[in-house]
């Protein structure tokens, strides 16, 4: 192995054990700071051996740099002026032999490079300055207003205007009293720029679908727009508009025939722009802020902060929770095999290879990848390229007996569950009541809510009424908290009737109670009809037991009433019906 052995493997439950992944390279310190939108493969030279471009970032500081390898050996290397936010390489005119340009986005400017020399630099157009800022910069050159005076009305602009300020007059409400003055004698007699930069950035064939067709730029910016380069004058062909400023950009299709750019915003949705419209005409909205998109096919991968990774179309296809948070993600395009997944770089040291939400393979890496580039690395096709961010550089290359098997290797249902049912057709009745409620949806609803407000009234009225007479097994009154259920014990003639009574007060007991039974006096017969009860500790269970003797021979049974009162009160504090059974006694007799 040279630069140093690999400890990485690969494992999935899916397969047994089975390596898919040869360690070609291991290089840990190769002092490579990047990430998936900074890498790209590219056959620089036109000798059908592809190259390894790479948009270091250096510290962060310094140190930026455009980095081609070539096998594991550094090839060239050039300075950036800017940390790059994404690089691509693409063709821009039919010139032979066919050898691509790099283009490289770095603050405002799109820097190309071809033959890995600087060729051509594009700066983004300038946005709209707010005309009431440029009246204070020229009020306080002509020394009419002081620093202090500018600040206050620099500070209300920022709360009111509708025109963002400058970053001359950001960095100026920033500074300290005493260096104000300094910066305005420094930049006063200078115009007003507003300035965007470059977020994200892509290519789009220009009208020919071909691996090396001529191919547009397209870039994403900070102000929320979407600018379609043209490849040979970099003039803007297309501009289109965003609710947020875009993230990340995946692009499919022709700009001369039809093409749909796949947007992530900062606002955390999806949005889908096309060659007909300079604004979104879908857009799919997200649980949490997605870290990563990737186009296979007709779907949309999408990788999002709450460790998960979820399918889209139009709507949501499916969704797949992760073993720890996602760091990158890229495609992975297998032509010759026609095989299309999404490798997915964790923060636990994996890396992890989907087909839609099956779990194919898992990539044990040595450290935390950064950026993950698939696709032809010299003259072997199945290349997978990893950055580490310890700064490492690691290769690894797909073994031609690889087989992908599509069983889901993460627990979870079964596949079967996401298949289709066969659902049957729709009935002649089922349409006919479909279209009566289409046609008379409005008296359907206000009958239904007449009903329900009259069945509503009935309650409630019922409900009054039971808390005003008392006829509630448990005692509204505050001062008397009172509980009680009733047990029927026997056959007959002659029934157990026992009462339990409880005091749900939190600490008072309760005193000075009685209960009073009401009866039919030509069915049933008590000893005792008025009973006293003692007094009642809250918690406790009191149970208070009479005897019932059924006096007729007619096999009927009625209902006994229960009152509790309290002495000196005619209104009881709770009432009971107890629904006697009929006398099995004198029925056998």
């Amino acid at each position: 192995k040279p630069a140093g052995s690999l400890t990485g493997t690969d494992h999935c439950p899916a397969e047994k054990h089975i390596r898919k992944w040869l360690d070609a390279h291991y290089d840990p310190v190769a002092g490579l700071y990047t990430f998936s939108s900074c890498v790209d493969l590219a056959d620089l030279s036109g000798d059908g051996e592809s190259r390894l471009v790479v948009g270091d970032l250096g510290s962060g500081l310094s140190g930026m740099k455009l980095k081609v390898f070539q096998g594991t050996a550094l090839l060239s290397e050039s300075t950036l002026l800017d940390l790059p936010t994404g690089l691509v390489a693409f063709f821009m005119d039919l010139h032979e032999p066919r050898i691509p340009a790099v283009a490289v986005a770095s603050g405002p400017c799109i820097y190309v490079y071809k033959n890995l020399r600087p060729y051509f630099k594009f700066t983004l157009p300038g946005l709209e300055v707010n005309p009431v800022e440029q009246d204070v910069w020229q009020q306080v050159k002509e020394g009419q207003i002081d620093p202090l005076t500018m600040k206050e009305m620099l500070e209300g602009i920022r709360k009111k205007a509708d025109v963002p300020l400058s970053v001359r007059s950001l960095r100026f409400l920033s500074l300290e009293t005493d260096e104000m003055d300094e910066f305005v004698q420094l930049h006063k007699q200078q115009p007003i720029k507003r300035q965007t930069v470059i977020t994200c950035v892509g290519t789009l064939k220009k009208s020919t679908a071909d691996e090396d067709g001529v191919s547009c730029l397209v870039i994403g910016t900070e102000s929320s727009n979407v600018y379609v380069l043209d490849p040979e004058a970099f003039i803007i062909l297309s501009k289109m508009s965003l609710p947020a400023p875009p993230t990340m950009i995946d692009v499919t299709g022709q700009f001369d025939v039809e093409f749909r750019i796949t947007v992530a915003c900062r606002n955390g949705n999806i949005y889908i722009l096309r060659r007909d419209s300079d604004k979104p005409k879908y857009s799919m909205e997200l649980s949490s802020h997605p870290v990563g998109l990737v186009r296979v096919g007709k779907n949309v991968v999408v990788g999002c902060t709450d460790e998960s990774l979820q399918g889209f179309t139009q709507k949501k296809l499916w969704r797949t929770t992760l073993p720890a948070p996602i760091i990158t993600m890229a495609a992975m395009d297998l032509p010759t095999r026609g095989f299309q997944g999404v490798l997915v770089g964790l923060a636990n040291c994996e890396v992890h290879l989907y087909r839609d939400k099956n779990l194919l393979s898992n990539i044990k890496t040595p450290d935390v990848v950064t950026s993950i580039c698939f696709g032809r690395y010299g003259r072997e096709d199945g290349t997978l390229i990893m950055t580490t961010k310890g700064g490492g550089l690691m290769v690894k290359i797909l073994k031609r007996t690889a087989i992908f098997d599509d069983r889901d290797g993460t627990p979870g249902p079964p596949l079967a569950q996401s298949v289709r049912l066969n659902v049957p057709k729709k009935t002649k009745l089922y349409v006919d009541q479909t279209l009566r409620e289409r046609e008379n949806g409005v008296a359907m609803h206000r009958a239904f809510y007449m009903d329900l407000s009259r069945m509503r009234l009935a309650a409630a009225k019922a409900y009054v009424k039971a808390l005003e007479s008392s006829l509630t097994p448990m005692s509204s009154s505050l001062s008397e908290p009172l509980k009680m259920n009733a047990v029927v014990q026997g056959l007959g003639p002659t029934f157990k009737l026992t009462l339990n009574m409880q005091n749900t007060a939190a600490c008072r007991p309760v005193m000075n109670l009685a209960i009073s039974f009401l009866y039919d006096e030509n069915l049933y017969r008590m000893r005792t009809p008025y009973l006293r009860i003692p007094l009642l500790v809250p918690g406790l269970i009191y149970p208070v037991e009479t005897l019932v003797e059924c006096t007729s021979d007619k096999g009927i049974s009625d209902i006994i009433k229960v009152f509790v009162l309290h002495e000196g009160k005619g209104c009881p504090l709770l009432t009971a019906h107890i629904n006697m059974p009929v006398s099995e006694g004198l029925m056998l007799n």
